[in-house]
């Protein structure tokens, strides 16, 4: 294309210059000319496809997302820098990728809240982290996701007291093998006179609260048993994923039945994912806001708690209901347990969304409750099956 472009040029300049005049001249001075122009020209192009190329340079790392964050600001972290930086491959191109550096995976948000960032990556190189999961929680939540990696140690709390599986899944866990810092409550018995969120009533008390007798006791319409969803599933339900668990008794009651399930869970006013981990089950610190790190159409089901997609625009609920599709395989059941319907339009929404995946509605249940201000407030659950799509 250079070749192209300067060989095009040249021969317009040449035209251009080379027209007889009525007076003659001598030939060396109007050769001399004709090569000075010729030359001015050819460097101004030169120039200005230098500048095309550094903006299309500029413009392909920036899709990509190579120099979203500033690393030359003031009080950086020398740590964050470290991460950030380019490594070319030992090799040079990769034959497979194509690709000839790697590059720091990190949320591209993180742009918007530096100071944290550069806060959480202040660090001794080798020695102990500091005791900040809470601030990693606020820049996850702050859509900084994923972190970046750290080189330091993190504080190790003694698992001291941990029972065997399956005992673990239904005694009480511990205070003392649990982190309290940065939360209100330094205590199980503390965290049980709180209502943390509306699935959360007394979730931790595994002996005396609602949690022993959830799945199996159905307190309204609403509330589907295991068993009864289990037995819907056609070829077997072996693997699961449960967003937004809760102290995961979910993932405990699969268990009991040879299910695994990951549980995905944020640590939002409560231990939620050392508690679920204490139980001997599989917790995932990470927000809804994140893509599911799973390939696809690989979980036999996937259920939803009331807090799925709660608030924001409807296209956030529409990119999360694509994101468990991926994940779940043909046939594979979604439970939907008791969405709250904010309003007569969220249902519609949903229902609209559903009905473009073409889920056959195996199970489909809106039922009433009454909440605390005697408010009456719409539920929906759905166990749903994906189809084979061509």
């Amino acid at each position: 294309m250079l070749f192209s472009v300067l060989t095009t040029n040249l021969f317009a300049l040449y035209a251009f210059t080379s027209t007889p005049t009525q007076t003659p001249t001598p030939l060396h001075s109007n050769s001399h000319k004709n090569m000075s122009l010729i030359s001015q020209h050819v460097s101004l192009i030169l120039k200005e496809i230098q500048v095309s190329q550094n903006k299309l340079s500029k413009m392909e790392k920036q899709l990509l997302g190579y120099d979203n964050i500033d690393i030359s600001r003031p009080n950086v972290a020398n740590e964050l820098k470290f991460f950030l930086q380019h490594h070319t491959l030992p090799l040079g191109k990769d034959s497979r990728s194509g690709i000839t550096e790697m590059v720091a995976s990190v949320g591209h948000t993180c742009e918007k809240s530096m100071e944290l960032l550069s806060q959480y990556m202040n660090y001794k190189v080798g020695g102990a982290c500091n005791d900040d999961w809470s601030l990693a929680q606020k820049l996850i939540l702050r859509g900084c996701e994923p972190l970046p990696r750290r080189r330091c140690f993190a504080r190790i709390v003694p698992k001291v007291g941990l029972l065997h599986f399956p005992l673990s899944l239904w005694k009480p866990i511990s205070d003392k093998i649990v982190s309290w810092s940065g939360l209100n409550c330094k205590s199980f018995a503390c965290l049980g006179t709180k209502k943390i969120s509306n699935d959360c009533v007394g979730c931790f008390d595994l002996v005396n609260g609602t949690e022993k007798y959830r799945f199996l006791r159905a307190k309204s319409k609403n509330d589907f048993l295991v068993d009864d969803v289990l037995s819907l599933g056609s070829g077997g339900i072996r693997i699961g994923f449960d967003i937004d668990g809760g102290s995961g008794t979910f993932a405990a009651r699969m268990a009991e039945r040879n299910v695994t399930v990951v549980t995905s869970s944020l640590n939002v006013d409560a231990p939620f994912n050392e508690f679920i981990a204490a139980r001997g089950l599989f917790p995932l610190f990470m927000s809804l806001d994140q893509r599911f790190p799973f390939y696809d159409n690989v979980f036999d089901l996937v259920h939803a708690a009331n807090e799925l997609g709660s608030g924001g625009k409807p296209e956030k609920l529409e990119f999360l209901m694509f994101d468990i599709d991926r994940i779940l395989r043909s046939g594979g059941l979604f439970w939907l347990d008791n969405f709250h319907c904010v309003d007569e339009e969220r249902k519609k929404t949903l229902t609209r969304l559903i009905e473009r995946f073409s889920y056959k509605k195996l199970k489909w249940v809106v039922g009433e409750r009454i909440d605390e201000s005697r408010k009456s407030q719409v539920y929906l659950s759905a166990v749903l099956q994906k189809p084979v799509r061509v």
